[in-house]
């Protein structure tokens, strides 16, 4: 599949839409790029559960960690791996 042929507004319009994101492989290591992108993104407003089975029923940036995305609590917009 090639996704250069995807021009900014359509990849904006899914983004816009988005709400909900399960984060699989976040950690709590504030140095991981996905403590990073964690952050960025509830800074953002958007609702992230975290998906690490290491980490799992402990917090990271005051979100519960959930050991498999379908522990997650409600509906997922989209997964970020």
């Amino acid at each position: 599949m090639n996704h250069d042929a995807y021009d900014n507004a359509y990849i904006a319009g899914i983004l816009n839409s988005v709400k909900t994101i399960a984060m699989v492989g976040a950690s709590a290591n504030d140095v991981r790029p996905s403590y990073f992108v964690l952050k960025y993104l509830l800074g953002k407003g958007f609702s992230v559960f975290p998906i690490n089975p290491g980490q799992a029923g402990k917090e990271i940036l005051g979100r519960m960690t959930s050991a498999r995305l379908a522990d997650v609590p409600e509906p997922i917009d989209m997964v970020d791996v």
